[in-house]
């Protein structure tokens, strides 16, 4: 272990990071008289830490290389997650150790599956709590998806590798430039979205921690309604705009304020990723226009809001898409799998691969056609090589293998067929609520047994960090080569 220090000395600043975020929540205790200890001792456990972890590693060579970058990837996510879930732990909620870790999981990871019962009657600091860790989430894997994953090769993720990172050794210099942009840009958007939500009838507490939520599609709300707490056309509108936002390439951002004015119309991923919204809300609505004798309650409004949250895996719902039928179920459940743009906070396999994975077909299909015809992939005007377009296969069978997994440990833990594969699609495409009875709409995942709530946890990380980033530490030659 060459350069360990590097990677400790790196989670030391992130769990300082962490432990100086948690005095907000205990500000917000003081503004609503609800002080106890949960976060001053999860403020204290977790800023010790990380300054043990920064003294023990100071004289670090400041480089990284690819096993490194691997295993930082890997313990972020994982730390934060247990130092998350300590204030869940210390609190008068009474949470227990797998549903506090869960709850953090959930909330890094920008799933949106939650344990907690009442909402409603929750302390206001932890509410602000899940909010953070979503927020906190959401620019994490922003920032990873476009410094550190394309440089890793990850599932095709090489394809959005930034101008001038060639080599791993670059990966910090070059993440620090980068990340100072991405945060400004991703804090305007949460300011503007709060901004908005206050306009419309929020009060200022719950304008803020939905901002957090919208902009990291993660879907944590206050209320066990969602969103459908505020009924309320012109507060569902601006969630819709700003899920959008932060569900297309944050690279655009900064594409379009260096210049490129164009970007966000010419971009392949997001005229695709609109062409399904619309697709999507269109279908569904002809769907339920055709078959509304069997239904209670349906608009163009409630479609439009629940299908582009679950596509985008922000969670938010509005109405019990449950009464809407069987087919809306399972449509629902392929959403889920496509997810939003690579490079933004949004979940699920990507849309650049499932172009990726379109092309590859209908280039298959040419050559059946055409034996000795030579047909190259391009994708935005790159050529997409065997290796290249092997990784991205490879990632989408590994996704579809590891959801048929999580769903057999579900069903083996007593679930029902609807709740074991939508729990497990939920988790790996962490979307958050998932569907039926339980866990759907209406439901929330504190029924569920600790073995299933380890394993969705374990989903959720595995989404999150696009599976190889996880699953590469479980190889002995890569700790061989570390």
């Amino acid at each position: 272990m060459s350069n360990y220090k590097t990677v400790f000395f790196t989670l030391g600043i992130l769990q300082i990071i962490l432990g100086i975020f948690m005095i907000i929540p205990i500000i917000i205790q003081f503004i609503f008289n609800e002080i106890d200890a949960s976060f001053i001792g999860g403020s204290l456990i977790s800023i010790v830490f990380g300054v043990l972890f920064f003294l023990s590693n100071i004289d670090h060579d400041k480089k990284l290389n690819l096993s490194q970058a691997f295993l930082l990837t890997a313990l972020s996510w994982i730390t934060i997650a247990i130092f998350g879930s300590l204030p869940f732990l210390f609190s008068d909620l009474e949470m227990t150790l797998t549903d506090s870790f869960f709850e953090s999981m959930s909330g890094i990871t920008t799933t949106g599956s939650t344990v907690i019962n009442n909402l409603n009657e929750a302390p206001k600091s932890i509410l602000f709590w899940r909010a953070t860790l979503q927020w906190l989430g959401g620019i994490g894997i922003i920032l990873m998806a476009i410094t550190l994953m394309p440089i890793m090769n990850v599932g095709g993720m090489q394809i959005f590798k930034v101008s001038s990172i060639d080599t791993a050794e670059k990966i910090l210099p070059k993440f620090r430039e980068v990340s100072n942009r991405l945060i400004i840009i991703y804090s305007c958007l949460t300011i503007l979205c709060a901004s908005f939500y206050k306009f419309f009838g929020m009060n200022f507490f719950d304008s803020l921690t939905h901002s957090m939520t919208t902009i990291a599609t993660g879907g944590f709300s206050n209320y066990n309604e969602s969103l459908g707490y505020f009924d309320n056309p012109l507060i569902e509108i601006t969630s819709i705009i700003f899920i959008i936002l932060g569900s297309i390439p944050f690279i655009t951002y900064i594409k379009f304020l260096n210049g490129e004015k164009k970007i966000f119309f010419s971009d392949t991923q997001i005229k695709t990723f609109i062409k399904i919204i619309v697709f999507s809300i269109l279908f569904i609505f002809i769907y339920l226009l055709l078959n509304k004798d069997k239904f209670l309650e349906f608009s163009l409004r409630s479609i439009s809001f629940n299908v582009i949250s679950i596509l985008t895996g922000t969670g938010y719902v509005t109405k019990d898409f449950n009464q809407w039928g069987d087919f809306p179920i399972v449509f629902f459940l392929v959403l889920m799998f496509i997810g939003g743009c690579a490079g933004s906070t949004a979940c699920g396999i990507k849309i650049f691969r499932i172009q990726l994975l379109g092309l590859f077909l209908i280039n298959q299909i040419k050559k059946v056609i055409y034996p000795r015809g030579v047909f190259v992939i391009k994708y935005e005007k790159n050529n997409i090589d065997d290796k290249f377009m092997a990784s991205v296969i490879s990632f989408i069978y590994l996704y579809i293998i590891i959801f048929f997994l999580l769903t057999s440990i579900l069903s083996l833990t007593g679930l029902d067929f609807i709740t074991s594969i939508s729990g497990a699609a939920t988790s790996i495409s962490n979307v958050g609520p998932g569907l039926g009875d339980i866990i759907g709409p209406n439901g929330n995942f504190s029924s569920l047994s600790n073995v299933s709530k380890w394993a969705l946890s374990a989903g959720m990380i595995l989404g999150r960090l696009e599976l190889f980033a996880i699953l590469v530490l479980f190889v002995p030659s890569f700790w061989r080569k570390f």
